[in-house]
């Protein structure tokens, strides 16, 4: 077990890894004197542990209500947003009662967007339940819903109170779930530490296998990443932008494609190739390292092509709706070098073309 701090001065918290599912309820209760709580989980998810943490809230001297969110991206919206607030004033939650996410990236971040503005602010705790939420996205205070127009385009930054990750979650994960969270592991090894990545070519296979040492070393590393650049610059004005490494094109492909084809993972890993490539046309990155990262990508089970049908003009026409989008620039972080990555806005449209075009082949 370990623990990583997140120095965010009274925004500060902490990220519990390894810890059992059954043992939350008494860990709260050493940061928190709220007595209410509302978990707000899935259905596949509640299957699974929501008896767990229901009982171990309620042991703790918890009074525990649930909300279930139906699976799949798309009900990461404002209308499920307001069914959870219509919970909240029916359970009579309170400015000190907890709201648990108990589930993926999803369930995180839409429990997490309704803390932030029900009564202006609740505490939210994140119990990531898939390996890219343990890696990534409940780490750093990033909340939102998705419009029909993109991805991630209302939302605020708001750290949660504790972060709570137990490892046995991932055993209950498809497959599939865990190989779309490599991709934000091998991304963390591509911005910022060449050694990391090596790692990951070493390890993959073990990591694959939910090996306890090399997990534990993986999750604790890329969130120790994410809090270093969190605490830098937490609300994305300059560094923390290294962290959409793989999102620009990522994110076009999941609204293109109605979050229905790709898995947020594997929507990135086909970014992170592209961006590659656009890196490499543009003579800033080796074709040989360029390499590398796609034999990763694939030994990962990622996808490293697009594999629907979609028309360039279209994705050229998502990209420009990018919340990252400045002056009407599309900004793309490419890689300089292994660690090493820059954010640039003067990618001329003919190259993102060619190498769009040439991720369909």
């Amino acid at each position: 077990m370990k623990t990583v701090k997140v120095g965010l001065g009274e925004k500060s918290y902490d990220i519990l890894i390894g810890y059992p599912l059954d043992e939350i309820g008494r860990m709260l209760k050493k940061y928190t004197k709220g007595i209410k709580s509302l978990i707000v989980t899935n259905p596949t998810i509640a299957e699974y542990y929501l008896e767990t943490v229901e009982r171990s809230l309620q042991e703790a001297g918890f009074q525990v209500f649930v909300a279930r969110v139906p699976d799949g991206e798309e009900h990461k919206s404002q209308d499920e947003a307001n069914r959870l607030y219509t919970k909240c004033v029916d359970y009579r939650l309170e400015r000190e009662s907890i709201i648990v996410g108990l589930g993926g990236g999803v369930i995180g971040d839409l429990a997490g967007y309704v803390a932030a503005t029900f009564m202006r602010g609740l505490p939210i705790v994140q119990v990531p339940t898939t390996f890219l939420a343990q890696v990534d996205s409940s780490v750093g205070g990033k909340v939102a819903v998705n419009l029909p127009e993109g991805k991630n385009l209302v939302g605020s930054f708001y750290q949660p109170f504790l972060v709570y990750i137990d490892f046995a979650v991932l055993k209950t994960l498809p497959v599939e779930e865990m190989e779309a969270g490599m991709a934000e592991v091998i991304k963390y090894g591509i911005i910022l530490d060449k050694k990391f990545f090596e790692y990951l070519e070493e390890k993959i296979g073990k990591l694959r296998e939910l090996d306890l040492e090399v997990l534990e070393r993986v999750v604790a590393r890329c969130c120790k990443f994410k809090a270093g650049v969190v605490e830098k610059d937490e609300r994305e004005k300059g560094l923390r932008s290294i962290l959409n490494f793989g999102h620009t094109l990522g994110h076009a492909l999941e609204a293109l494609t109605d979050y229905k084809k790709y898995k947020h993972g594997e929507a990135v890993a086909i970014g992170m190739v592209g961006a590659c490539r656009i890196a490499q046309e543009m003579g800033m990155f080796k074709k040989e390292t360029r390499d590398r990262i796609e034999h990763l990508i694939e030994k990962a089970g990622l996808p490293g092509r697009i594999g629907v049908k979609l028309s360039v003009d279209d994705i050229i026409q998502v990209l420009s709706l990018d919340k990252k989008v400045r002056a009407g620039k599309v900004r793309f972080v490419l890689p300089e070098r292994m660690g090493k990555v820059v954010v640039r806005n003067d990618v001329p449209e003919d190259i993102v073309r060619s190498v769009v075009t040439g991720l369909m082949e």
